[in-house]
């Protein structure tokens, strides 16, 4: 099968699209690139939603970028697939122009105006506006591949038929990373966008209750709730803020760490996703730290460490616990690990894409 991946994602932001395209190779199908960055993180993009006379400028750029995207899709032989990377709410209308018949996967990570709800822009038209553009985008696709059972079931129903459920597991170089030296005090990272999804302010409060405990905490990244983080961690002095991290280094960062946290918002949509920081720690030898929600349970059993979601007292003292018991932690390092590579390596997470598309392939197991 010749596969294309198209659109104007990047992987650095969301790897999740990589991860397909890795499976993919690993299962055996011609995988080619059409990539074109846009340049807009979602950060941005929200904010256009906000300010409405920034909206031209994405549309200048996409303008230029879809140029340059037909170029390159037009160059090469032509797909059997196209699968329109992550952000690609527009990206699949070029790609049903450009391929005609042929099958067109969208990867509907989460819809725009979901996104839009959790980051507050819900005011006036915005949220009708960003529903229409979520239908039309997933009208265009042929196949719709979303991450968790629970964000099938948000589809309009006339959608699910052709959805299919692909965990976001873990690019190839996280499940080669180096684990860091046991003892010491234990190392905790956490890396994300600081967005209510994240529940970043209740590991702040979690960093101040755990002040004087052998625990350190490493807090990468930035974004709408970095502020009330920082608030909550206050004077607390065993923890290292960095605005971010180049996404080479990532992997090799939080292997480094003997905890890896996942989310702890409230809302309805930190309810039905299994973030990318999950699989990843998991991939890179972490134990895993996160809320108790159904998608992430069902996603890692037993192989993980589960807090109410919002509840600091709780993170506190799940974190103190593991900090107490380092027979425990590392029966649970090897546990993450252990799921990681048996479930969420890219030639594991496409099985149910290939299978939707007819198309049977062995995927190769990694040891153990």
């Amino acid at each position: 099968m010749r596969v294309l991946i198209f659109g104007t994602y990047d992987v650095a932001a969301h790897p999740r699209v990589g991860v397909i395209a890795e499976g993919l190779r690993a299962a055996g199908h011609e995988v080619r690139e059409c990539n074109a960055p846009l340049g807009f993180d979602t950060a941005a993009r929200v904010r256009m939603l906000a300010q409405p006379w920034r909206v031209p400028a994405l549309g200048l750029r996409l303008a230029r970028c879809w140029l340059r995207l037909t170029r390159g899709a037009l160059r090469g032989p032509r797909p059997d697939v196209v699968v329109v990377g992550y952000l690609g709410h527009f990206d699949v209308h070029l790609a049903r122009m450009l391929f005609g018949r042929r099958r067109v996967v969208l990867d509907h990570l989460i819809g725009a105006a979901d996104t839009a709800r959790d980051r507050q822009v819900n005011a006036g038209l915005r949220q009708p506006v960003l529903r229409a553009i979520d239908a039309a985008a997933l009208s265009a696709a042929h196949v719709v591949v979303v991450d968790t059972e629970e964000h099938r079931e948000t589809l309009p129903a006339k959608h699910r038929g052709r959805a299919v459920v692909v965990p976001v597991g873990a690019p190839d170089e996280w499940f080669e990373q180096d684990a860091g030296p046991d003892g010491g005090p234990l190392r905790v990272v956490f890396y994300g966008l600081f967005t209510p999804l994240q529940g970043a302010a209740t590991i702040g409060t979690a960093i101040a209750r755990l002040a004087g405990r052998p625990v350190e905490f490493t807090m990468v990244g930035g974004g709408q709730d970095k502020e009330e983080t920082l608030r909550n961690a206050g004077a607390a002095t065993a923890v290292t803020w960095r605005d971010w991290v180049p996404a080479a280094e990532l992997p090799g960062l939080v292997a480094a760490h003997d905890v890896c946290l996942g989310i702890f918002g409230t809302g309805p949509k930190a309810r039905r996703v299994v973030p990318n920081k999950v699989y990843q720690g998991a991939a890179a030898g972490c134990a895993i730290v996160t809320s108790d929600t159904p998608p992430q349970r069902r996603a890692f059993g037993d192989a993980a460490v589960y807090v109410p979601p919002g509840d600091a007292e709780a993170l506190a003292a799940a974190l103190a616990d593991l900090a107490e018991n380092p027979e425990r932690l590392r029966e649970l390092r090897q546990k993450a690990g252990r799921a990681a590579r048996e479930h969420f390596t890219p030639e594991q997470v496409v099985q149910p894409l290939l299978a939707k598309l007819g198309v049977t392939a062995e995927p190769t197991k990694r040891g153990s």
